[in-house]
């Protein structure tokens, strides 16, 4: 797992798949010189993401072996390329989702590169061409860092775009996995009221007392729902099961937004669960590195951490067999600097 440890003269050493099984064992590899635009680091710790599993797996039908998954990435700085100004040697730094863009399309400029038009070069499974990093608050504890290079800005993305954050909206968040139990301690930092949907009523105490929602609704209680009518002027689905999106829909307030993160395998609605009301429905990926920066800032400034079980490298195929089952409150991370040798 992970982008890889340095080992000596440019070797590094990671846990990769080496086919559609997903079997993480250890994987040596080289790295280039370090360039005039470089950044090299040494990773301290790696978050595990849903996207680790879909990769390694195959679910998307294109993944290229041998292939080391890993990117919510924090780690210290060994060497930087003679261009590079804001990063020196000894900083914590953070890699997300993606390494590089071309920097120079409308998208790139606008501080979009995640959605560069020449395609942004992904952290694991891309071809790598010139890294970058992103810097963080040194006063914020380097593993609670990791799972916020994609899981907290993938959360807090929708959010800023969407006007998510105006104390004493309503806001809904779907799922209470790795990223639904950001979106609610951000939410609450906006000053949001924030209600938790999930089909597991076994998360309830956890949602009200844990994490500070302000209410709890089992999705699959129609009655419940129903009575939820016309409420919320915001919903985050941050869960990849298929929902009723007419029935969440169904709950927005007029021009009320639902904006999918997760991955349903359909989205299917009728058009009058759109027009009557003026409602929007929308999709969201990661962030680029500017408002990953700001989100990091905001998340150190409002004492804002991810509940986080820290692993050995070791134990990364049975955690990613357990995050296939729920069974982790509610990020796996691992400790690469005293496991990865």
């Amino acid at each position: 797992m992970d982008s890889g440890t340095a080992i000596a003269n440019g070797e590094c050493l990671g846990w990769a798949a080496r086919d559609p099984s997903g079997i993480l064992s250890p994987y040596k590899f080289s790295r280039r010189a370090v360039g005039s635009n470089d950044v090299s680091l040494d990773i301290a710790y790696c978050g595990v993401c849903y996207a680790d599993l879909f990769w390694t797996r195959n679910k998307h039908g294109h993944s290229n072996y041998p292939l080391v998954p890993g990117h919510e990435i924090v780690g210290i700085i060994k060497e930087v390329g003679s261009n590079v100004q804001r990063f020196k040697v000894g900083d914590y730094v953070g890699v997300g989702t993606y390494v590089n863009s071309c920097r120079e399309c409308q998208y790139c400029d606008d501080g979009l590169e995640v959605h560069c038009s020449k395609g942004a070069v992904l952290t694991f499974d891309g071809i790598d061409v010139d890294g970058i990093a992103s810097g963080y608050p040194e006063s914020y504890p380097p593993e609670l860092a990791a799972p916020l290079l994609c899981a907290g800005i993938t959360v807090y993305t929708p959010m800023i775009r969407h006007s998510m954050n105006q104390p004493g909206k309503s806001f809904g968040v779907i799922g209470l996995g790795g990223l639904g139990h950001l979106a609610v301690k951000i939410g609450k930092a906006f000053g949001l009221k924030v209600t938790v949907f999930s089909t597991s009523i076994s998360k309830k105490e956890e949602a009200l007392t844990l994490l500070g929602a302000d209410n709890f609704v089992v999705s699959s209680d129609e009655q419940q729902m129903k009575a939820l009518c016309n409420s919320f002027d915001f919903i985050l689905d941050t869960a990849s099961g298929d929902i009723s999106f007419d029935l969440y829909l169904s709950l927005l307030k007029t021009a009320g937004v639902l904006v999918l993160v997760g991955f349903p395998s359909e989205v299917k609605f009728s058009p009058g669960s759109l027009i009557l009301g003026a409602k929007t429905i929308s999709g969201s990926l990661t962030g680029g590195t500017k408002q990953t920066q700001e989100m990091l800032d905001f998340c150190a400034s409002n004492k804002i951490y991810p509940n986080i079980e820290v692993i050995p490298i070791q134990y990364a195929n049975e955690a990613l067999e357990r995050m296939i089952k729920k069974d982790v409150k509610y990020r796996f991370v691992i400790d690469i600097a005293n496991s990865l040798k």
